[in-house]
């Protein structure tokens, strides 16, 4: 995370950048210095999970009541001296990020295996440094802070960026987090949450302007540097000769430095003393060996730039620079020199002029003196203005031809007469014609370009050469890029339109501007409205296709095209990389998979508020991702939880995306990325909406989030009863009380999908829900366990897996159920349930699992006979595992056979054949049509 070798080299090369600070002091000091204005600290929520979980125990599935009772403490710590937190949590995974992600997760699963190895082994949970946060940590935790009062945002983007942002734009008193990146972003100052010392409230602030000094750069200088050292956009390798050579060549090495050490040295010492020789003079490219790396790298100095802030090392050539290169020689003497130069008399002013001798003609000139360059010319008078005006000679017909001197580079440039206005204007020579055409100057690039006179509006319009045919073509300048676009005439309007070239064919199409993008489109003329109609180039096919508009995003697709294959369709330019590199700031315009406008609304508010999870995800980019979960690859029983929530997605897909909205009728595929054992996540999962059983059809979006007419609460809990294909027990299951409901919901889809889940494992999820309610959290804290069990570990994290996919189902349907319902430290605890599991394992009975508690009892049955009814209902029958392994040898165990199912009772897994078996990327959930990738492939490659 953040920049490499950063960190360490903080610690161990510039300690000095590190200064101990006291919180309520930086907080007082900001009162007086802001008068009116409350002290507030970004927190990067993500960087801080690992520092709030103190429970003991982590390996049961979290110990989510201590877990809640400690962000209280940390939020009241820092609101008693009147510091108001601003917490951020990561939205969405970056594109140019992706890599990492799959590095950390793979990474990630050969923690979990060694984890799982050490449990079987010594039967007792790993120590510290083997710790892995519980599954579903950071949903949680972003509805606990908001449970606590806390203002709690969901970024669009990485969160990094928005955090940095929101401390630069509103004055922060500081970012708190643990990523270097925070030291490369110009914005307010970064303390570490690591050393945070909550009882003094005292941490350490690392100070960017102190790093500068020690490496001699300027802060602006930092994402050039972060950069070139790597980080979670720019691979390290990409640079690794390049900062060999800065090592080599760096003498200023001290023997105690380490290697990393030095390398960051290095490559700071040739910023500062070879790259910023040439800064402003040459771009990036011509001084550094980006190759094809260029807009790559380009976009990871860009990242780093908040809104309103440029990079120094965007080339942008100054205008005193732009005539360097060019002196125009002339043949007269240097007056400088002085020596004896011919004269004549100009008859108009009566005065003496300097004379030359043509060498071609041998006959003489006056002469002038240029004032810029201290230059002679020859001079001659043409016979419209009667002025002497300087003159050059033209190579190919060895005449005179009258010449202006440009403002801008100060350089002589020919002159012809207009036909027309009869005025003398700028000439210029093409290549390919060998003949002075006039010529403009373009106001952008103060350059001058060739001009033709349209026939019809009498006007002159610049021309270009078409490289194909060697002729001119008229142009017009884009006002977005500033650049030349051909154009031709539209038969209809008789008017110029820009022209976009085909590279396939060479021929030119007409364009027309995006009002929105202001970028140009290719078109075609509609035959009976005679209106031009943008089109899409089909890569393919090569042939135009009529476009539609999405009045949400503003962006263009062609009708009935599949957007998971048209994200990156020409039109969508990458918004971080413009052709202007000095005004980059990251941006979130992007292509949906829904066009409704209210709804996306909706959906990105919720996002925001960080009061949904993974529905917005799936609407507008139609791509999600779930970290690691604790789970026993060589675990042969138990079905990974990607797979056993995945049908409940799958209906999600097709509540939230409906017909795809572009009236096609398919619904797209969505893009998942889960980790589970054997994927090498090289890709995603293309996995396609599941059609919902509901009575009365499925409801459209708008009936669930923005009818608030009395019937459409049941509505909304039809729906989501449908995506755990529930609804034939939604009577029994709307008459469980709360906070029970939504955990028997749960219970039931999970005992109808795995079949080796058994009676015991039911009691133990039961028992531990119950028992939770009369506990306070010194109990839990207290509470012992005899050994740990690595099944239960597994079947702790998919429970809690599930109460996330709960949260997904429940933001998606309108929030039917209350969200506290199905919040862990209402229904779970990790410790509680692995004591439950333990003691219904060695065949405690009903009683003894209840504590004895009569109340509990009575309730232990009834909800224990909501999950068995409906799970008959779905010819699931849960049997006591003596029963199973009395009547099923060998089938019950962690190296069986075991299997999960489909949503009609119909076991996922054919007899003999285990669910892992059939390779990574290739289940079935749905028929062939469905399935990407065959079991033959298994994803090998």
């Amino acid at each position: 995370m953040g920049v490499r070798g950063l960190q360490g080299f903080v610690g161990s090369t510039c300690p000095h950048i590190c200064t101990v600070v006291n919180f309520k002091e930086l907080a007082e000091h900001h009162r007086n210095q802001h008068p009116g204005c409350t002290p507030t600290i970004v927190v990067d929520a993500m960087c801080c999970l690992r520092y709030w979980y103190t429970p003991e125990s982590w390996i049961c599935g979290g110990q989510w009541r201590e877990y809640f009772s400690s962000l209280r403490d940390f939020v009241k710590t820092f609101t008693t001296v009147g510091i108001k937190l601003i917490f951020f949590f990561d939205g969405m995974v970056e594109q140019e990020k992706r890599d990492e992600w799959v590095k950390r997760r793979l990474k990630n699963n050969r923690e979990i295996s060694r984890i799982f190895h050490y449990i079987k082994s010594h039967k007792e949970q790993p120590g510290r440094n083997m710790f892995f946060i519980p599954s579903g940590l950071a949903i949680f935790t972003r509805f606990a802070l908001k449970a606590l009062g806390q203002e709690t945002l969901c970024s669009l983007q990485e969160a990094d960026y928005e955090v940095a942002s929101y401390g630069f734009q509103n004055n922060c008193l500081g970012i708190l987090g643990e990523d270097t990146d925070y030291l490369i972003y110009d914005t307010c100052p970064y303390f570490s949450i690591g050393d945070l010392c909550l009882e003094s409230l005292s941490t350490v602030m690392l100070c960017r302007k102190k790093l500068c000094e020690s490496l001699n750069i300027n802060v602006a200088d930092l994402p050039l540097l972060a950069c070139l050292l790597g980080n979670d956009i720019i691979p390290e390798g990409m640079f690794e000769s390049f900062r060999y050579k800065c090592l080599s060549s760096y003498t200023s090495v001290k023997e105690n430095f380490d290697k990393k050490g030095n390398v960051i040295l290095a490559v700071a010492d040739h910023i500062s003393k070879v790259l910023h020789l040439h800064q402003g003079e040459k771009k990036l490219e011509d001084m550094l060996p980006l190759g094809p790396n260029k807009a790559l790298f380009y976009k990871g100095v860009a990242s780093y730039l908040l809104p309103g802030q440029k990079s120094p090392w965007f080339f942008q050539k100054p205008k005193s620079l732009i005539s360097l290169d060019k002196q125009v020689v002339s043949m007269s003497s240097d007056p400088e020199s002085k020596q004896g130069v011919p004269m004549c008399i100009d008859y108009g002013s009566k005065q003496g002029l300097p004379m030359c001798t043509d060498p071609e003609s041998n006959q003489g000139f006056p002469m002038c003196t240029d004032p810029e360059s201290n230059q002679g010319f020859p001079m001659c008078t043409p016979p419209e203005s009667k002025q002497a005006v300087p003159m050059c000679t033209d190579p190919e017909s060895k005449q005179g031809v009258p010449m202006c001197t440009d403002p801008e580079s100060k350089q002589g440039v020919p002159m012809c007469t207009d036909p027309e206005s009869k005025q003398e204007v700028p000439m210029c020579t093409p290549p390919e014609s060998r003949q002075g055409v006039p010529m403009c100057t373009d106001p952008e690039s103060r350059q001058g370009v060739p001009v033709c006179t349209d026939p019809e509006s009498r006007q002159e319009v610049p021309v270009c050469t078409d490289p194909e045919s060697r002729q001119g073509v008229p142009v017009c300048t884009d006002p977005e890029s500033k650049q030349g676009v051909s154009m031709c005439t539209d038969p209809e309007s008789k008017q110029g339109v820009p022209m976009y070239t085909d590279p396939e064919f060479k021929q030119g199409i007409p364009m027309y501007t995006d009002p929105e993008f202001k970028q140009g489109v290719p078109m075609c003329t509609d035959s009976k409205s005679k209106q031009g109609i943008p089109i899409y180039i089909d890569p393919e096919s090569r042939q135009g296709v009529p476009m539609c508009t999405d009045p949400e995003i503003k962006q263009k697709l062609p009708p009935g095209a599949d957007p998971e294959f048209k994200l990156e369709a020409p039109m969508c330019t990458n918004p971080a990389i413009k052709e202007d590199l000095v005004n980059m700031e990251p941006e979130v315009k992007q292509v949906t998979l829904v066009s409704d406008p209210d709804i996306l609304k909706v959906a990105r508010a919720h996002h925001v508020q960080a009061e949904s999870y993974l529905v917005y995800n799936i609407m507008s980019s139609g791509e999600i991702e779930c970290s690691n979960t604790l789970e026993d690859a060589l675990d042969q029983a138990l079905p990974s939880q990607a797979f056993v929530y995945r049908p409940v997605r799958q209906r999600v897909y097709s509540l939230l995306l409906g017909d795809g909205g572009d009236g096609t009728g398919t619904c797209p595929t969505v893009k998942e990325w889960f980790v589970y054992s054997g994927n090498p996540l090289r890709h995603p999962d293309l996995v396609r909406p599941l059609q919902m059983n509901i009575p009365g059809g499925t409801p459209n979006l708008k009936l669930l989030w923005l009818n608030q007419e009395p019937g459409t609460q049941a509505r909304r809990v039809e729906a989501l009863l449908g995506c755990f294909d529930l609804s034939s027990s939604r009577e029994e299951l709307q008459a469980v009380e709360n906070p029970f409901r939504a955990l028997c919901c749960l219970l039931t889809y999970l005992f109808v999908q795995v079949d080796t889940l058994c009676l015991e494992d039911l009691h133990a999820f039961i028992a531990q829900a119950l028992c939770l309610q009369g506990k306070s959290t010194v109990q839990l804290v207290d509470l012992q366990l005899d050994y740990i069990d690595s099944r239960a570990v597994q079947l702790g994290s998919l429970l809690v897996r599930g109460l996330t996919t709960l949260v997904l189902v429940n933001s998606a349907c309108g929030f039917p159920w209350r969200t506290s319902d199905f919040m862990p430290w209402n229904v779970f605890d990790g410790k509680l349930f692995h004591q439950k599991y333990l003691q219904s394992e060695k065949g405690y009975a009903a009683e003894a699992l209840v504590e004895h508690n009569r109340s509990r009892l009575t309730r232990f049955h009834a909800l224990k006979s909501v999950v068995c009814k409906a799970c008959a209902k779905e010819n699931r029958r849960i049997v006591s595992r003596q029963h199973w392994r009395s009547h099923q040898p060998g089938r019950w165990g962690r190296q069986g056979s075991g299997s999960h199912r489909t949503s009609s009772g119909c076991s996922r897994a054919d007899p003999g054949q285990h669910w892992r078996d059939s390779g990574p990327g290739s289940r079935q959930y749905e028929p062939d049509p469905w399935r990407r990738y065959s079991s033959s492939s298994g994803w090998s490659n």
